[in-house]
């Protein structure tokens, strides 16, 4: 493998890593400032082929972004060819098996190198070429990121669909960006179930017609289907191209603009929506965003239980660590298989220094009692990060208390798909700390609060609608195929503004907490409740796990409350137990506050990144179970049918 293409001395980051609470608030005025100046001298950190001609160019309106136009680059040449030299050796990938008792994998930077070399030449040996998009479609195994670096490599557009979504979730996702290929694999392991990946993705292409190759990884070994002329094994393909002498892939020239990536989120509508980062403007912001939230320093070893089918894993299992030489750890089960203690174990196991996981994660793991804590080493742990929802005051101070042992800074991260990466949160150990609080906006960032109106609210100790006012490198640029429906979900709310969708309250000391969806918060006989606030006073009751609220159509409030409640006592006294949560809301907000109906059930409809899906819950206390719009991204979609057949018999 030769890398001398890459004349590139690698830079310690000299001007990327902030290091102190003043140098934050210098960088944070500098970066607004001037902004242009600030990130260009950002960017000086990472390898271009040739460099920009123009830092921004911007308008809201269109929308119409561009960052670094001009830059030519390629995103793994700055995850990998640039730390060959120094860091070739230092483990990039470890790998945790969903079963504790196989084998893990670790892969260095050197050879991960090799691994994605050699599969963008199995990629081109199947006619991909630049700006064709490949659908992965795999378990969380290693394969997956060789899998999308290699994309990436030559310039292929990925597009990864959660290794447990539906023929029907995966076909929509197919035909939306007339994807080229898809790789695949037999089967995957989750906790005790095996999926049959490659089975469902034969019911998808059933619909599709673009596709016109299949790679399939072995994993399971579960009997599949093979299609001549369409399918091929991954093992053979790689056998191919070690044949052919394992030739040198360099990485193509991309633009600053090119795609990179296409991630579908849900929508309100039942067709999901193609998110689209490109590459040199996500690059930046991941590096950067990655290096400050967590402080990262050479030789920690650092832990996301994301999927990489969501963009936490893209963002901070992927590129981000990579772009900063990192070793970033990769998990294929879940935090309770074989039992509640597994996280933990992972933790001692590799001395893990940074856990960035789920509120959602986090109030599971509490739920099943201190004593899988017990026996377990999390000395090593230095700093923590939540994701996917705010985290509730009780769920902060557990993770704070029982895993960061009150030494572990916890940087609380709020951001969105389209974000690219992370917008507002406490750099660890930097910044102050409230707990459930996202506090401070990242350099770069400039937040402001709009009200009903559309005028913006100035001051502290106020409430609005959360908004950005000037672009930020990560941000996406289009939905794919569907500029207009971009234009119109994010740009058009408020004019020059992207709309974020949350409602958020800015502190007397200017601090941000985020108070969940604006379509979350109640207007119940004329006061507006935060379905957060109601949420975190149920999840104080003793016997509570977890809760989501939504409103329903009230004859009388024009609002009612529904809470959709988890129990960690299956056997309680229902009527006794919902009357305790009444009492504990009255106390903690107010009788205003206390939701009308209380449905217990066993789960909550979750994306696997931990995101609970109001929308759905919406529907079912409306009563639209006949339009629940998409459901693809959940986790675990029978969950659904539990909560509409528990609601029809409290109906009864």
């Amino acid at each position: 493998m030769k890398v001398n293409h890459l004349n590139f001395a690698f830079k310690k980051n000299m001007n990327l890593q902030i290091k102190s609470f003043e140098e934050y608030q210098e960088a944070y005025k500098n970066s607004v400032e001037n902004p242009e100046a600030f990130w260009g001298e950002i960017a000086e950190n990472f390898f271009w082929k040739r460099k920009w001609t123009n830092v921004l160019n911007w308008n809201f309106t269109d929308p119409n972004i561009k960052w670094f136009e001009g830059g030519k680059l390629n995103i793994t040449e700055n995850c990998l060819d640039r730390h060959i030299y120094q860091l070739g050796d230092k483990p990039a990938i470890i790998w945790e098996p969903n079963d504790p008792n196989e084998a893990h994998r670790v892969l260095t930077y050197k050879q991960l190198l090799e691994k994605v070399e050699v599969f963008a030449n199995v990629l081109k040996n199947n006619n991909v070429v630049k700006g064709d998009r490949v659908c992965i479609y795999l378990p969380m195994v290693p394969e997956l990121v060789i899998a999308v670096l290699a994309c990436a490599r030559i310039g292929a557009i990925h597009s990864v669909v959660f290794g447990g979504f539906s023929a029907r979730s995966i076909a929509d996702r197919i035909n939306d960006a007339a994807c080229k290929l898809v790789v695949t694999s037999d089967g995957g392991f989750r906790a005790g179930k095996v999926l049959e990946l490659k089975s469902i993705v034969d019911d998808a292409l059933m619909q599709c017609d673009s596709v016109e190759r299949v790679i399939v990884l072995t994993r399971t070994r579960t009997p599949i289907s093979m299609i001549k002329g369409r399918d091929v094994w991954w093992e053979d393909e790689i056998k191919k191209v070690e044949t052919q002498g394992n030739p040198p892939c360099p990485a193509e020239e991309m633009d600053a603009e090119d795609p990179l990536f296409v991630l579908y989120t849900s929508g309100s509508t039942g067709k999901p929506k193609g998110v689209v980062h490109t590459t040199g403007g996500y690059m930046v912001y991941t590096g950067y965003t990655f290096s400050n939230v967590f402080q990262y320093q050479p030789g920690e070893v650092y832990f996301c239980t994301a999927d990489i089918g969501w963009i936490t894993g893209h963002s901070y299992i992927v590129y981000g660590p990579l772009s900063q030489g990192a070793t970033s750890l990769m998990f294929e089960g879940t935090p309770t298989y074989p039992d509640a203690g597994r996280l933990w174990d992972i933790v001692d196991k590799y001395k893990v220094n940074i856990l960035y996981t789920a509120p959602t994660a986090i109030r599971s793991l509490m739920a099943f009692g201190d004593e899988y804590l017990e026996g377990k080493d999390l000395s090593s742990i230095k700093k923590l990060g939540s994701v996917g929802e705010p985290i509730n005051e009780e769920a902060w101070h557990w993770f704070n208390e029982k895993i960061g042992k009150g030494k572990a800074p916890i940087a609380d991260t709020w951001w969105q798909t389209e974000n690219g990466g992370i917008l507002i949160a406490p750099m660890a150990g930097i910044s102050p700390t409230i707990p459930s609080y996202a506090m401070l906006p990242l350099p770069g960032v400039q937040p402001c609060l709009m009200d009903e109106d559309g005028k913006e609210i100035e001051g502290n100790d106020v409430t609005g609608n959360l908004c950005i006012k000037f672009p930020w490198p990560g941000m996406l640029r289009t939905t794919w195929g569907d500029h207009e429906r971009c234009r119109q979900t994010y740009f058009s709310t408020y004019p020059d503004k992207y709309f974020t969708g949350d409602g958020c309250y800015r502190s007397p000391e200017g601090y941000y907490k985020i108070t969940g969806r604006v379509d979350d918060v109640l207007n119940v006989s004329g006061h507006r409740i935060g379905t957060a606030e109601v949420e975190n006073a149920i999840n104080m009751h003793s016997d509570v796990v977890e809760s989501a609220i939504v409103g329903y159509p009230h004859p009388v409030k024009g609002q009612g409350i529904y809470a959709y409640v988890i129990v960690a006592n299956h056997h309680i006294d229902a009527e006794s137990t919902r009357k305790d949560i009444l009492q504990t809301i009255t106390r903690l907000i107010g009788a205003i506050a206390k939701p009308d109906i209380i449905q217990f059930v066993s789960d909550l409809p979750k994306t696997r990144s931990g995101k609970i899906m109001r929308r759905i819950l919406r529907k079912i206390a409306e009563g639209e179970i006949d339009n629940l719009g998409d459901t693809s991204t959940l986790q675990d979609p029978t969950v659904v049918e539990a909560i509409i057949k528990g609601a029809d018999d409290m109906k009864k």
